[in-house]
This record gives structure tokens, C-alpha cells and sequence, in this order.
């Protein structure tokens, strides 16, 4: 994806940069370490997301008059936004991490 973005901004810019190949942005090294490296980013970036959108959206519900919990309601209800934001990383993260992840391999070198 970034080589085809390279491509085409060389190839506005520049006539004849497109004619040569584009620069092969280069991958980080050791693919066990890669994966590690890329689950935890994953989960570090989607809990945090996925947690503060939940955070929000609770504080702009109002409590129920009749049936709210109380404190205990509360606690519930962080601990189950908090196991939410972990199912919906397992399952999307990785769609919306990749280009992060791929500037942060890119820094990092």
C-alpha cells in the first residue's frame, strides 16, 4: 500500500521517477519478535481507544430513576466496558492499528 502511495506521489511529482522503481520501504526484522511486538501495539492501542469511546459514551446516559444499582451498578459496568474494549480489539484492532503500526516499526529503526 505504501509502495503504491510512493509510486503514485514520484509519479506526480516527478515524470521521471516513475520510471524507476520505487524505494522498498524496509520491513522490521524478525518476524517472532513482529508479531509479539504487533499483538501488544494492538492491544495497547485498541483497549485504549475502544475503552475511552466507552468511558464517553457512559457519561452521556443518564441514570435510570427507578432501577439504577448504585455504586455497585458502577463497578459492573467499568469492569464489563473494560472486557467489551478487549473483545472488540481481539476482533478489529488490527484494521485501524496497521498503519500506526507501520509508522512505529518505521520510527523505531
Amino acid at each position: 500500500m505504501l509502495n503504491a502511495i510512493n509510486a503514485n506521489l514520484s509519479a506526480s511529482i516527478a515524470p521521471s521517477a516513475a520510471q524507476s522503481p520505487p524505494a522498498k520501504i524496509p520491513q522490521w526484522q524478525g518476524t517472532a519478535d513482529n508479531s509479539e511486538l504487533r499483538k501488544a501495539f494492538d492491544a495497547f492501542v485498541g483497549e485504549t481507544f475502544f475503552g475511552q469511546l466507552l468511558r464517553s459514551m457512559r457519561k452521556t446516559v443518564g441514570k435510570p430513576a427507578y432501577f439504577h444499582g448504585g455504586r455497585a451498578e458502577e463497578i459492573f459496568q467499568q469492569q464489563l466496558d473494560q472486557v467489551l474494549a478487549q473483545k472488540v480489539t481481539e476482533a478489529s484492532a488490527d484494521r485501524f492499528t496497521g498503519p500506526m503500526f507501520e509508522l512505529f516499526t518505521l520510527q523505531r529503526k
